[in-house]
């Protein structure tokens, strides 16, 4: 990943990240600096928050990186997937109901969320919901498409 850009933010951009993240995921950051960076030939560009990369832009809508979700656990849009369903997340797969433990009810078809294994809480994606949270655990169909995960060349970006 190429950077294409890199700035401070001003205290407003600032704010709007902080009031998003605060409204969507119940997350308080609390950092000295943010900066972002816009990358080259990506769907997303990245907040480093005091230096680490920890929150993306989808479709302009702030949310929390893997790095970012294990930094700030999110209290709300957690899907949690039980052991099975650990690698194949890990390794970007979307997810499906049978591996599905828990949903957050409030999450919305087409929510950005965060995607945890059950035993530790880690976030191991974040994705976006294709179905409402009520309706996640069951025995088919897919429910949450696979955005970002560990490993991945957004996980492993280094300034």
């Amino acid at each position: 990943m190429q950077v294409k850009s890199r700035h401070h933010l001003r205290s407003d951009e600032v704010r709007e990240i902080e009031d998003g993240l605060a409204e969507q995921l119940g997350v308080e950051m609390d950092a000295d600096t943010y900066e972002l960076v816009e990358l080259e030939d990506s769907d997303f560009d990245l907040v480093l928050v005091d230096g680490e990369p920890a929150v993306l832009y989808v479709d302009d809508e702030p949310f929390l990186t893997v790095h970012g979700a294990n930094e700030y656990p999110p209290q709300t849009r957690v899907v949690t997937v039980d052991a099975g369903a650990v690698s194949f997340v890990s390794d970007g797969a979307d997810v499906m109901r049978p591996g599905i433990v828990e949903a957050d009810a409030e999450i919305a078809s087409g929510d950005l969320v965060a995607i945890a294994e059950e035993s530790h809480g880690k976030v191991l994606a974040i994705g976006r919901a294709q179905t409402d949270g009520d309706d996640m655990v069951g025995n088919e169909g897919k429910v949450v498409s696979s955005l970002h995960h560990v490993g991945d060349e957004l996980y492993e970006f280094v300034i």
